[in-house]
């Protein structure tokens, strides 16, 4: 995803993007692997270690979409319950989505340091504590669903060790884990191309082939390879086969700055839904400070824009519990969520021979993603793996949690197409568009995005996603046209993807006046 106008994150305003020569022409690779976010980039790694020709393309810079936009958690408490996960999983789906997440944490911890990668990697506690509607035997349940899945060290303590907040009991899981994002991703980078691999941003990847001879292409280049991976947060590999099984989420975040001494380093959990998230991150050159780092209050992409009144949720509900004085940084980010709580790592069901994928990070996108590079890897270089049925993309999850789940989500979709009727626009016309805003017209039967610039220059495209056809949404806060059926995402004016599905931008409208 690129960057339109949105807020810097903490990660993006203290680590200078990583751009690369873009790739002009044709070549050849073992493998070529689109996005360079945390899943494209350890895959990467993982392959030309063992010796793969290994060539990363993106469109943006390494980390510049979703993991430029994470809180950066490190942990195996699972964001859906270990309860949850059993029930729908069962105790060995529940035992591997724990191992492999408490495996995802002791990767990045091995790969810091035979990489000699600065970017904070430090072990921390996380802690489930409670929200007003649930009590202590909530806890205690997940205490015991998680034991029974192999989590050690695991106990309800009376309160999170921050000074001034009476948190009440909480689950503590030790050894969990955060780090600076973007600085592990260029580590990853520097020893992807020392083994080999070659990294290329600005390549905006318009063409995926499978088969017995994959090919990815766009526009001035391409990439024949023996398998294509395909990293690109929402898959941009098939049309339906993935996205009628997960949802996109925006979810919110607010940083300010605390005192290091008040504020232990530690990971914590509401048991809300949406829930709210919380950690520390040291403040470069201030020992004395640390980043207080506030997330949630997520909403379905493209249902909402009130990106104002949620930060401003935020920030309340952390001022109630945290000695922090005011908040600089404020930014969001898109998540998927499985139907069934567990991402999807591995071979593209779409059909296509030799072309696989990661999604579906249901908000743990920093272990899903190291998850695939193991994973994907093991798959590529035909080595068995025991995790490879849990998170098989074309795995069919039977339970009643998991098929209402479904039906709800799709349902939605299918209720966004009422959109297609001319039932009218936003505003009467094009004239009470204000410079630096956008609004949906109705032309005749046609819907039109609109999009007044701060020059005054209206720019107009059809407002139809170029993925499924839904009309997309206005969002003030990041000036972006999103999608409210599968999360895709366009620029101010129409005309670039900043998020997938779709490959390509709005399209232009023939004789479209200001």
């Amino acid at each position: 995803m690129k960057s339109s106008e949105r807020s810097l994150s903490v990660w993006e305003s203290t680590n200078p993007q990583q751009e690369y020569p873009p790739l002009s022409g044709s070549d050849t690779a073992d493998t070529v692997i689109v996005g360079a976010g945390i899943a494209g980039m350890s895959v990467a790694y993982h392959l030309a270690k063992a010796g793969q020709r290994v060539i990363v393309l993106d469109d943006n810079a390494v980390g510049g979409g979703e993991t430029g936009q994470t809180t950066a958690h490190l942990t195996a408490a699972m964001d859906d319950y270990y309860q949850v996960l059993e029930k729908v999983h069962g105790k060995d789906g529940a035992r591997i989505a724990h191992e492999s997440h408490q495996g995802a944490i002791d990767a990045i911890e091995r790969i810091v340091q035979a990489e000699g990668i600065d970017c904070d990697f430090l072990r921390v506690d996380g802690y489930w504590f409670l929200s007003p509607d649930r009590d202590v035997a909530f806890l205690e349940k997940e205490r015991d669903a998680a034991t029974r899945a192999g989590a050690q060290g695991l106990e309800i303590v009376p309160r999170i060790p921050v000074d001034g907040w009476e948190s009440g009991p909480a689950l503590r899981f030790p050894n969990q884990g955060q780090f600076h994002a973007l600085r592990y991703l260029e580590g990853l980078a520097l020893a992807v191309q020392q083994a080999g691999g070659r990294i290329h941003t600005g390549n905006h990847v318009t063409g995926i082939e499978g088969g017995k001879s994959p090919k990815v292409s766009g526009d001035g280049f391409s990439v024949s390879a023996a398998a294509v991976v395909v990293a690109t947060n929402s898959p941009i590999s098939d049309m339906f086969a993935i996205h009628t099984k997960q949802a996109p989420y925006r979810t919110f975040v607010v940083a300010g700055k605390v005192p290091a001494a008040a504020v232990p380093p530690l990971l914590c959990w509401d048991t809300l839904d949406p829930y709210h998230y919380v950690r520390t991150q040291p403040v470069e050159g201030d020992p004395t400070a640390a980043w207080l780092i506030v997330g949630g209050e997520d909403h379905k992409t493209g249902h909402h824009d009130d990106a104002e009144d949620r930060y401003a949720r935020l920030e309340q509900w952390a001022r109630q519990r945290f000695p922090v004085e005011s908040f600089e940084l404020r930014w969001s980010g898109q998540v998927l969520e499985p139907v069934d709580y567990m991402g999807f790592i591995g071979r593209d069901p779409g059909y296509k021979e030799n072309v696989y994928l990661a999604t579906g990070d249901s908000g743990q996108g920093m272990t899903h993603g190291t998850i695939a590079g193991i994973l994907i890897s093991d798959l590529i270089l035909g080595r068995p793996n025991e995790w490879e049925k849990l998170y098989d993309p074309s795995r069919k999850t039977l339970s009643f949690d998991t098929a209402k789940h479904y039906l709800e989500e799709n349902l939605d979709v299918a209720v966004q197409y009422k959109d297609l009727l001319p039932t009218g626009g936003e505003v009467p016309g094009a004239d009470q568009i204000a410079a630096g805003c956008g609004a949906i017209l109705q032309r005749g039967t046609a819907k039109v995005a609109a999009y007044r610039d701060d020059q005054g220059v209206l720019h107009q495209r059809s407002a139809y996603c170029t993925h499924l056809g839904c009309v997309v949404q206005w969002n003030r806060e990041e000036k972006s046209w999103d999608c409210p059926c599968h999360g895709s995402r366009f620029s101010a004016t129409g005309d670039e993807v900043l998020n997938g599905p779709a490959l390509t931008g709005l399209k232009p409208l023939e004789g479209a006046a200001g």
